[in-house]
């Protein structure tokens, strides 16, 4: 970029870095840190871990938003410095044109959380793929889409705990099952919540022909105390059964995995990562409890949308996006039309657009 040019970025992203900095209130925010910090440091904190929890999670919010805040307006006078400076020095201008990158990096990451404000976009995320009809198509690309999701939290810096991982017979999964644990996981994960379909010519098929095949992503909040939701004994049906991945002899041996069954609703959940069934159980009903909170979150938005005249964009079963590797490469979004021909970077966790799309979407519908 030229002076001028990088004059006017500065212009564009000025109002922005404070819009931002004002929204996020650093000095109220430190205000609050240091009550928290407080109750952290009385006698008694740490006695009850399940307690302090929430407390330390409303800690590491607070001050994540007071570092953004300190980083965007500390951005904005860098990238001042650096005009300053390649005013009179040219070659100061590729400085300041790498300093202009990162700010508006920057912004448009702190932007882009700022439409989290649903009541849960906060928590950790549960995130749950299952293969359509299709039998080895369907379950490898299932696969497909757990590797995409793993790489997509790993590039974040997201912890990812493995509950549940069923292999095909032949390729591929009969389904998967993990938690993202960071702030903010089921606000941007949530926007992947749906059918994917996947267009190629298959890798199984000898007469090398094209395939469509089908997968559906659900994600849920892993929900905390303050959240109950109530499970009869009645609607239950409850299995055990050997775990049949890895982790061990003692887990080959003994029926420690769990899978729970919800009679009204049909919703199947399993666990078999642990070698104690009774942690296994533990896992399960807190995957089960969240998928219901889920259902029930999604039907009252059908009602809303059907009263208002909409069609949901979020109805299980819908299809959100679709993969084409064959005859042309494209992945295109088709709730907001997004789209691009990079399919790989895409299938290689590259989802920033498609997310960001999204949620601004939803934003300006006011959701």
């Amino acid at each position: 970029m030229d002076f001028e040019t990088l004059m006017r970025a500065k212009q564009e992203l000025a109002p922005r870095v404070r819009q931002l900095v004002a929204h996020l209130d650093p000095e109220r925010k430190a205000l609050e840190l240091e009550q928290i910090e407080e109750k952290a440091a009385a006698p008694g904190f740490w006695d009850d871990p399940e307690k302090a929890k929430p407390v330390l999670k409303a800690r590491g919010l607070l001050t994540d938003d007071i570092a953004t805040a300190k980083k965007l307006s500390g951005g904005l006078e860098d990238l001042e410095t650096a005009l300053e400076l390649s005013r009179d020095d040219s070659d100061m201008l590729s400085e300041a044109e790498a300093v202009e990158g990162a700010l508006r990096q920057t912004v448009d990451s702190a932007e882009l959380r700022m439409m989290l404000s649903g009541e849960l976009d906060q928590t950790n995320a549960i995130v749950a793929i299952a293969p359509g009809a299709g039998g080895t198509e369907s379950q490898d690309w299932a696969a497909m889409l757990l590797r995409m999701y793993l790489r997509y939290c790993e590039s974040k810096g997201w912890a990812t705990e493995m509950v549940d991982y069923q292999d095909g017979e032949e390729a591929g999964i009969k389904g998967a099952t993990f938690i993202v644990s960071a702030p903010y996981a089921y606000g941007y994960l949530r926007a992947e919540a749906g059918v994917h379909r996947l267009v190629r010519i298959s890798p199984f098929d000898a007469a090398k022909r094209r395939h469509t095949s089908f997968a559906a992503v659900y994600v849920s909040p892993e929900l905390d105390d303050t959240i109950d939701v109530e499970i009869p004994d009645k609607d239950l049906k409850i299995d055990v059964f050997r775990a049949s991945g890895a982790g061990g002899q003692h887990v080959n041996r003994t029926e420690s995995a769990v899978r729970f069954t919800h009679l009204p609703t049909g919703i199947v959940v399993s666990c078999q990562n642990e070698r104690s069934q009774i942690k296994n159980r533990a896992t399960a009903m807190k995957v089960l409890k969240a998928r219901l909170y889920e259902l029930e979150r999604r039907k009252f938005e059908e009602k809303v949308a059907a009263a208002s005249g909409e069609k949901s964009d979020v109805a299980w079963g819908s299809q959100i996006r679709s993969y084409v590797l064959q005859p042309y490469q494209m992945v295109k979004d088709h709730r907001t039309n997004c789209e691009t021909s990079q399919t790989q970077k895409v299938l290689d966790g590259d989802l920033d657009d498609f997310i960001r799309t999204q949620l601004l979407a939803k934003s300006l519908k006011g959701e």
